[in-house]
């Protein structure tokens, strides 16, 4: 028999099931609007700022919210549509430990392997892309559950956005100190074609080469490199290759087209000595096509590779 409780006595309660505590850090829906935004006042006003005073030591701060605004924006948006089982610590690895490891490999082998020739871009996108997804392999080698197209088309990405960041921060570096001093044009216009062109670049194609590998990958973390996988890897090095040379590809066609006879050294290095209006607009139609082409067949690839897998619908 139930005692009753003595009136104005508080009730008691019958305690539920406690939840677990989430293991994984949780990420605001829309931060990747902030980020964007918000970064992008911050690099235009530390620009103007810059330009005002010429001081020199806002160089490292303009050239590192310049490099990492657009890679960081987009790695965000991809983690919190399609990723937010895999961890953000995962993400951050990826995008940060992978870009770095990817630049260094990258930077030792071109050192050691390439010279100037007119296939020189063909190995650029050979070591470039091998590195990247050699980095992914050693990041994922003791999480051998991580499988799947999904999570090699997220994980690929962080990767190859951060080796763009620190890729673009290395070139605007160069471009920002010469030999005459700090020149901030030079460095600006580094930095603006290369942020609205990263996403079209290195994140889009070790995204496609990561999500092929992680496809195949088996149950116990072993990787299998079947024909798929491969095929995968030299069409992505050949989208690499040709955004590397379309400005040597737009040379030739120039001058293919407005019968000059220019030498063949020049292809390589991507300029015409002393254009005639008609080159200058033919030149920079046939280059910036060219980006514009090899743009669209990486995104079809990565859209083909969405749609051949039905887990992308029940994406957390």
């Amino acid at each position: 028999m139930t005692q009753a409780q003595p009136p104005g006595a508080p009730r008691a309660r019958i305690p539920g099931p406690k939840r677990p505590p989430s293991s994984v850090p949780r990420i605001r829906a829309g931060l990747w609007k902030l980020w964007l935004w918000g970064g992008l006042a911050l690099w235009t006003l530390t620009a103007v700022v810059t330009y005002a005073t010429r001081d020199t030591t806002l160089l490292p701060t303009l050239i590192l919210l310049g490099s990492f605004l657009v890679p960081g924006t987009f790695v965000l948006w991809a983690y919190e549509r399609h990723a937010r089982d895999l961890g953000v610590s995962l993400m951050l690895g990826c995008f940060a430990a992978g870009g770095v490891l990817g630049v260094l490999g990258a930077s030792v082998m071109e050192y050691h392997l390439l010279h100037p020739s007119l296939w020189m871009f063909v190995g650029v996108g050979l070591i470039e892309e091998a590195v990247k997804l050699a980095a992914l392999m050693y990041l994922l080698r003791t999480q051998p559950r991580v499988r799947g197209l999904r999570a090699g088309l997220v994980l690929g990405a962080s990767v190859g956005f951060g080796f763009a960041a620190f890729e673009s921060a290395g070139h605007a570096f160069d471009a920002a100190v010469g030999m005459r001093g700090a020149d901030l044009r030079s460095l600006l216009e580094t930095e603006l074609p290369r942020g609205p062109l990263a996403p079209f670049g290195h994140g889009l194609w070790t995204a496609i080469s990561g999500a092929v590998l992680l496809a195949f990958r088996r149950p116990n973390g072993r990787y299998r490199f079947a024909a798929p996988v491969l095929l995968t890897c030299l069409g992505v090095c050949l989208l690499h290759a040709l955004w590397d040379s379309v400005h040597g590809i737009a040379v030739w066609i120039v001058a293919r087209l407005t019968a000059t006879d220019l030498p063949l050294s020049l292809f390589a290095e991507g300029y015409i000595p002393q254009p005639t209006d008609t080159q200058q607009y033919l030149f920079t139609l046939f280059s910036v096509g060219g980006l514009v082409i090899i743009s669209l067949v990486g995104i079809a690839w990565v859209r083909s590779l969405v749609r051949s897998d039905p887990s992308w619908r029940s994406t957390p």
